[in-house]
């Protein structure tokens, strides 16, 4: 069965199946939770629950010219690890131990929440440059991998 895909391709074709959710008007960005190869939760980046999507609001980071990742706090919208993260506790999952499956690299915010989180690996597709996000991971004895060669449109700027 050599089309059969190993569980991090597995893993992170679903993550890129939940970035389809995104109201973010930047970047597509989808997270899987995984604990012993069983899904906790998923999460994409957009606004809060009940809060208007940028969509229809318009992204304010865009209207004042802010960069990839500069002024996150100016953002409206929540991370996807974040969102992932906050679903599994709402439900009153575990993601102790767990993977962690990103179509982005975790910006230092992110990081920080997946540390604290006891999340003790993290699988991306795309880059993010985020040296800080580095090393807390470093810090923390967080594995990162990204995986090589899966295909990504190009999602511009987180």
């Amino acid at each position: 069965m050599a089309d059969r895909p190993g569980w991090d391709e597995y893993f992170i074709s679903i993550a890129s199946v939940v970035s389809t959710r995104s109201t973010c008007l930047r970047r597509k960005v989808g997270a899987v939770i995984v604990r012993d190869r069983q899904i906790v939760s998923t999460g994409y980046n957009g606004a809060p629950k009940g809060a208007p999507h940028c969509s229809a609001t318009g992204c304010l980071r865009e209207k004042m010219g802010i960069p990839a990742g500069e002024r996150h706090e100016i953002c409206r919208g929540s991370h996807a690890e974040v969102n992932a993260i906050a679903q599994a506790a709402a439900i009153g999952a575990s993601t102790s131990g767990g993977v962690i499956y990103c179509t982005h690299e975790p910006c230092s915010f992110c990081t920080k929440a997946i540390i604290n989180a006891g999340i003790r690996r993290i699988v991306y597709v795309d880059s993010y440059p985020d040296a800080i996000a580095c090393l807390l991971r470093a810090e923390a004895g967080i594995d990162a991998e990204r995986l090589p060669g899966t295909p990504t449109e190009d999602r511009s700027e987180r």
